[in-house]
């Protein structure tokens, strides 16, 4: 019996010019290289120029996506953009990147869910190929997060960077060992809003806001629910820790993905780490950490990529793809 699958056809990425270092940092607020590596594993990250959009690193990464695909915009019926730092309240900062492409058919929306935004993006692209509705999606996570951090706060700005990635998945039709998403699964709990959240908005103050985050209680919480869905996808397929080739979380903090690696055994070797040279970048982080792999060849085709994330919410889930 034939199945559809979205497979992954081509993977791109955009990195902003601009370096920031720790050391810049220290120049900054009252912090170190020393403290940041220690904590987070960080130790520089990409800064949008005050003229980038989030739109344009989207693009960007879009393009590279498409050109490594060897497609063409014209081939794309929908593109969903994971952000939490669009370029307006509306429109959707998709259709800004539709535009840019050149695309004049199907459609484009932005999807939000902070950290976890590529991880929701992809299922949504994966449930909309297998309905049979769109056969080539542009999955994209770009965020331009240095506009809502507050530089004076230590304890957040060391954190976050800017950037893009995307992926461009294609409905593919047949038998046997299949190519594609395998599984997805998504959770969210409301409950736990307050431990990270941007403190402004258009119906609460008016204004922008700034980046609020409660780090040990994040902490405490991402274990075990990174764990808790990919457990979901090893028993949906059958598949084990054994068995996967990579593990691409989300690129929060070291000692996060260091942890989860360990709780559910898989070795060292088999972990993506990206967030050295790039830092937090929300919904950015693991379609960057995917197209880092990819280009230097670490990700090839055939290969089983798992990823995860967990954001703002909270809200947290896993994907698990035959490359």
């Amino acid at each position: 019996m034939s199945v559809i699958r979205s497979v992954v056809r081509g993977v791109g990425a955009y990195l902003p010019a601009r370096t920031l270092t720790n050391a810049d940092l220290a120049l900054m607020v009252d912090t170190s290289d020393e403290w940041i590596v220690q904590r987070t594993g960080i130790r520089e990250r990409h800064v949008a120029a005050d003229t980038e959009l989030t739109s344009d690193l989207a693009l960007a990464a879009a393009r590279a996506a498409l050109a490594n695909a060897g497609m063409e915009p014209g081939e794309i019926d929908l593109i969903i953009l994971a952000t939490s730092t669009p370029d307006n309240t509306f429109p959707a900062t998709a259709v800004s990147v539709q535009a840019g492409l050149g695309i004049t058919h199907g459609a484009a929306f932005d999807l939000q869910a902070v950290c976890s935004g590529f991880v929701f993006a992809l299922a949504t692209a994966d449930n909309f190929i297998k309905s049979g509705a769109y056969k080539r999606v542009l999955v994209i996570g770009a965020e331009t997060f240095s506009r809502i951090l507050d530089w004076s706060d230590r304890t957040t700005c060391v954190l976050f960077g800017d950037g893009a990635g995307a992926l461009v998945l294609e409905a593919s039709e047949s038998e046997g060992e299949q190519r594609g998403v395998l599984t997805t699964h998504l959770r969210s709990d409301g409950r736990h809003k307050n431990k990270l959240y941007v403190d402004g908005g258009v119906s609460s103050t008016k204004t922008v806001g700034y980046l609020r985050m409660e780090g040990r209680e994040v902490f405490r919480h991402a274990v075990g629910m990174i764990a808790d869905v990919i457990d979901d996808a090893f028993k949906a397929t059958g598949e084990n820790a054994g068995s996967i080739d990579w593990f691409v979380p989300h690129q929060a903090n070291r000692r996060i993905i260091d942890a989860s690696a360990v709780k559910l055994g898989i070795a060292p070797e088999k972990v993506v780490i990206t967030v050295d040279k790039h830092g937090n970048t929300s919904a950015a982080s693991i379609p960057l950490a995917l197209a880092a792999a990819h280009e230097d060849g670490r990700i090839k085709t055939g290969d089983l990529v798992l990823i995860e994330a967990m954001g703002g919410g909270f809200t947290w889930g896993s994907a698990l793809i035959r490359w």
